[in-house]
């Protein structure tokens, strides 16, 4: 029985609880949260109990942490849970800043324990069987890809403050998508943006639409744009074109019934959020990561990962800012 301890108790900490409450020959013990309310209820809803940090991870029966909790808090956890020997899951970012980053990642060397990024879209099916796909050389070479990822709206401006900006909070799955469907580096990154959907979130010093031109080590292109607004639902696309042929990746639906009248063709709009598009993603992620807990598979999704997209997102702040084509 692997025994769990899980910080966090918001939204992506109860989506995170339940799929650990399913896991086989897992067991729920701790959540810590500093919401001392929150942290009781979802403890309570799958037979744990709240505990302090230093409680969690002074307890020796505690194997793994899931660590679920605000972005600022992560490298603190990373690092304390690696020199506590727990293996590590964690939700992206690995910090705010590349060099908190990088100090986790040597903390995560040193330990010798396993530290999984929570980069979830490459768990999801469809995004998984067009990444088989290419493998199996359906489109012969991969020349060119464009990632199209919006929301349905944004999120709290007292959220957006503290997120590290755009590129960081929701552009840093699109940088992950970037290098693994690719299997390439980037060379360069360009990045521009606008303020077009809420004023407030540019007096927060944010943008809420951005398009990302990023050059890779073998001269390949990739494009990415997004917007904090998608009236009908959330937008979570990418095609990739290859020297053969070339493969899509569209949006999942709540059903595949299309209407046809008079009037009109019709079907459903996509899924509402991210908490329902990839809702299988994050079941299947978290099962990888006891998979590789117990049987020793490689992890798909590692704190180099995490810190590569960070140095990519980083890039794509500092190109913003400066208006200028960043070389890494």
């Amino acid at each position: 029985m692997i025994e769990v301890a899980l910080f966090g108790a918001g939204r992506i900490g109860k989506i995170h609880a339940a799929n650990l409450a399913a896991q086989p020959g897992v067991r729920f013990k701790y959540v810590v949260d500093v919401n001392a309310e929150a942290a009781l209820a979802l403890a309570a809803q799958h037979g744990g109990r709240a505990a302090s940090v230093a409680e969690a991870l002074a307890d020796p029966a505690i194997k793994a942490v899931v660590i679920a909790s605000s972005s600022d808090t992560h490298s603190d956890l990373i690092q304390r849970s690696a020199a506590a020997g727990k293996a590590i899951f964690c939700e992206k970012p690995v910090d705010l800043t590349v060099a908190r980053a990088r100090a986790c990642a040597a903390a995560v060397a040193e330990a010798g324990v396993l530290c999984m990024i929570g980069f979830q879209r490459r768990y999801d099916p469809t995004f998984a069987a067009v990444k088989a796909r290419i493998a199996a050389g359906e489109i012969g070479v991969p020349e060119m890809l464009v990632v199209t990822s919006r929301d349905p709206g944004a999120p709290p401006v007292s959220y957006i403050e503290s997120s590290g900006g755009i590129f960081k909070d929701m552009l840093i799955h699109d940088f992950d998508i970037f290098r693994w469907i690719l299997d390439d580096e980037a060379v360069s990154v360009h990045a521009t943006g606008s303020c077009l959907t809420d004023p407030a979130i540019g007096a927060a010093g944010d943008l809420d639409c951005t398009a990302v031109t990023i050059r890779t080590a073998k001269g390949r292109l990739c494009q990415i744009n997004t917007s904090r607004r998608a009236a009908y639902g959330y937008d979570q696309r990418f095609e990739v074109l290859g020297s053969e042929g070339m493969l899509q990746a569209g949006n999942h639906k709540p059903t595949e019934v299309v209407l046809h009248n008079g009037a009109s063709v019709s079907e459903d709009k996509p899924e509402y959020f991210f908490l329902e598009r990839y809702r299988v993603a994050y079941a299947n992620e978290m099962a990888h990561f006891f998979d590789a807990l117990t049987n020793g598979t490689a992890l798909r999704t590692t704190v180099q990962d995490g810190l590569k997209a960070l140095e990519l997102a980083e890039a794509a702040t500092t190109s913003w800012r400066e208006n200028r084509v960043v070389t890494l």
